[in-house]
């Protein structure tokens, strides 16, 4: 199963997204939902992310990126992000 992981990452800190990762993101989530398929795993990290604040307040210099990963792999490292 996967997990995705939203960062969100600064165009001052990191022009080309490419080079975004969980260590110079402005901010990282975990959604709370488990997924079978890739290209379901991104569409559902997306709505997620924008029915958060964060998600809500992105300045024209953030960028998001998506990352699908297999959840056994995150489990101790990122908590859950709580949706309402």
């Amino acid at each position: 199963m996967l997990t995705a992981l939203v960062l969100i990452c600064s165009l001052a800190v990191t022009p080309d997204i490419r080079y975004c990762t969980r260590e110079n993101a402005t901010s990282v989530m975990r959604v709370p939902i488990e997924f079978g398929h890739p290209a379901t795993c991104l569409a559902e990290g997306q709505t997620l992310l924008a029915q958060t604040s964060i998600g809500q307040e992105l300045s024209e210099t953030d960028r998001v990126k998506i990352v699908c990963v297999r959840k056994e792999m995150i489990d101790a490292s990122i908590p859950m992000l709580k949706i309402d």
